[in-house]
């Protein structure tokens, strides 16, 4: 695939596959807006969208991308198993409604949760490696995986995930985890980037916004980039969509990239997977990215 934009960076996976390193994201767009949201996202500029069977918004995804007259290769999409179709057969008829649900091809498939504390991961992993074998899965990847998970994985002799979607944001950077997927060439895709928006009020940050000329927004998605990362905000504001491209015209010197780093205080935004059981339709709130 090609990005409109060709300063948007592309990031190769171990599988050899480039995905766009910064992509648009769909976490708790009801529905009823998706298509809306997802077609003045591709106006924007976005071609890699990033959405989950547990979300309940893939069939908006796909109708604003087929509505959008640019060919279905131009864009990467990505989805999510839901944690209630572990199963080999569950799994498979999962897949087969998010293929038709966003054009008959998926770029990226992850695991949504582990939910290691019910289930081997391993046995996941080998429905995901057939599933990508048997359907038009491109590459596969994981979500919310712990370092313990992906021992697992390679202790039952499984391919490597090409991704690993964790928290990822200046309160929890999870250094830890992404330098055990630096370690097994799996890419780290952070979500909440911005701390479900607690970033936006945070004085340091306001201060150095203003010294680059930028918004915090911008700030800490290029934080996020320099890093390495692959990112996707998420905004419902076709003006904030635009602005969270513009994120290539600037660094952050190697002071202001620690200054935002050295915030952390491991304050999660979202769930802990190690305890993450969740089996049941989406939420309501920020529970489940």
């Amino acid at each position: 695939m090609s990005t409109p934009d060709t300063q948007i960076p592309l990031i190769t996976l171990n599988d050899g596959r480039s995905i766009p390193q910064l992509g648009f994201g769909t976490f708790q767009v009801p529905p009823a807006d998706t298509e809306k949201v997802v077609t003045d996202a591709i106006e924007a500029g976005y071609r890699h969208l990033d959405t989950a069977q547990m979300y309940g918004n893939e069939e908006g995804v796909g109708r604003a991308v087929a509505a959008s007259g640019i060919p279905r290769d131009q864009f990467w999409i990505t989805t999510k198993l839901n944690n209630t179709f572990h199963e080999r057969t569950a799994a498979r008829e999962a897949t087969e409604r998010s293929l038709e649900a966003l054009g008959g091809r998926l770029d990226l498939y992850l695991v949504h949760w582990p939910l290691a504390m019910h289930e081997d991961v391993a046995r996941v992993w080998e429905t995901m490696e057939e599933i990508r074998s048997e359907l038009p899965v491109d590459s596969i990847g994981v979500s919310n995986f712990t370092r313990a998970n992906l021992d697992r994985l390679a202790e039952a002799g499984l391919s490597s995930p090409t991704v690993d979607q964790i928290e990822s944001n200046p309160y929890f950077v999870n250094d830890e985890l992404r330098a055990a997927c630096v370690e097994r060439g799996i890419a780290v895709e952070a979500w909440s980037p911005l701390a479900q928006g607690s970033v936006f009020g945070d004085p340091q940050l306001q201060s150095l916004a203003e010294q680059v000329g930028r918004t915090v927004s911008q700030v800490v998605l290029r934080w996020t980039l320099q890093r390495g990362d692959i990112v996707f905000p998420k905004s419902s504001n076709p003006a904030r969509m635009r602005e969270n491209l513009e994120v290539f015209d600037f660094t952050l010197s190697d002071e202001q990239m620690a200054s935002i780093t050295a915030l952390h205080n491991g304050t999660r935004s979202g769930p802990d997977p190690d305890t993450f059981d969740w089996r049941f339709p989406p939420p309501t709130r920020a529970n489940a990215s």
